[in-house]
């Protein structure tokens, strides 16, 4: 859920979306268990024991023995490659949900459900968003945005798989208890257009989560569409993240005029986001904005930032790396062998 600190305007770094920070009532880390590979009780100091020393010339031997027989540096040359940080991705195993896995399930909290299950989505396993689409139903109201979920959110949030973001949807609206009927947003509406300023920002990213999984979207963009031109520059916002999320045509008309219009920067830079990468939008719908951003890149009534971020929004949009020169990206987009290369996984 989001708190009082949320609901500051925050500035995302350009296509770097920041999303909600963790709940102030998260508990602290557990103390280290006892035997903890990771909080290991620090070396004693003084001489080193007998092992260490077995070690060190066990070391000694094996890497005589690599020197000196190609076949076994051969061998851990293979191994070298596959280690490596450099080169294409190694599958680990196949992403696929092991049958180990889901007959635990039942057996897990719904919490514990919720954690794995968002996790392996994240990785891309199959099945895994399927689990999720069958179980979040009986998660609502027995699940919580802890520390190590909202983490995971956030992770699930950004991800380049439309199906993972709406697998993090799905389980932000399980957490906080939001039913997904009229009726909510029956209730989210009168906060949505003259709460506070912290129950106005909840609102409007609630209608547009629920708008995006099929609740009444088009009142729900109604109802955010008339929150972009408000006075206040927090609810401006949270009207285009939330018309990021509600991700349907007729958000993108709204957020290119945001994006050249308002008269706040970190609104603006919000609606690029919400343009290039974050939210809802699937890359056909950022690729029609390309026309529009190409126009913004040659207006020179523009302030340097706001072309800054129209010349990375066509970067993130289209996958093309181009000089910061209207007239490059206007040439590479008239041009009848033009590529574009994929961004999301629609």
């Amino acid at each position: 859920m989001f708190h009082a600190s949320a609901v500051e305007t925050q500035s995302k770094s350009p296509f770097s979306p920041v999303f909600r920070s963790g709940s102030p009532t998260t508990p602290p880390a557990s103390d280290p268990i006892p035997g903890d590979p990771i909080h290991r009780e620090p070396a004693r100091s003084g001489a080193p024991g007998w092992q260490f020393a077995a070690v060190v010339g066990f070391a000694i031997v094996l890497a005589l023995l690599f020197v000196r027989a190609p076949s076994a540096r051969a061998g851990w040359d293979e191994i070298s490659r596959y280690l490596a940080l450099q080169g294409k991705s190694e599958r680990a195993s196949a992403n696929l949900l092991s049958e180990h896995e889901t007959q635990g399930l039942d057996r897990m909290t719904p919490q514990n459900q919720a954690e794995l299950l968002l996790e392996r989505a994240i990785n891309h396993y199959q099945g895994a968003t399927d689990q999720i689409a069958n179980r979040v139903d009986e998660w609502r109201g027995k699940i919580t945005l802890d520390q190590r979920l909202n983490n995971l959110f956030m992770t699930a949030i950004n991800s380049d798989d439309l199906r993972v973001r709406v697998a993090a949807i799905e389980i932000d609206l399980a957490c906080r208890n939001l039913e997904k009927t009229a009726a909510t947003v029956d209730r989210l509406e009168p906060d949505a257009r003259s709460g506070t300023q912290g129950v106005r920002a909840n609102a409007l990213w609630d209608l547009g989560l629920l708008g995006n999984r099929g609740v009444e979207p088009e009142r729900a963009g109604q109802i955010l569409m008339d929150s972009i031109h408000d006075s206040n520059e927090n609810v401006r916002y949270w009207a285009v993240e939330g018309l990021a999320y509600l991700g349907t045509d007729g958000a993108v008309g709204p957020l290119l005029e945001i994006f050249h219009d308002d008269p706040s920067p970190k609104v603006r830079e919000g609606a690029a986001c919400s343009l290039a990468q974050s939210g809802m939008l699937s890359e056909k719908q950022r690729r029609s904005a390309v026309p529009k951003l190409l126009d913004f890149a040659e207006d020179t009534s523009l302030d340097s930032t706001t072309r800054e971020w129209v010349y990375q929004a066509l970067r993130d949009i289209t996958g093309q790396s181009l000089p910061h020169d209207p007239a490059a990206w206007r040439n590479w987009y008239n041009s009848p062998d033009a590529q574009w290369n994929p961004v999301t996984k629609d």
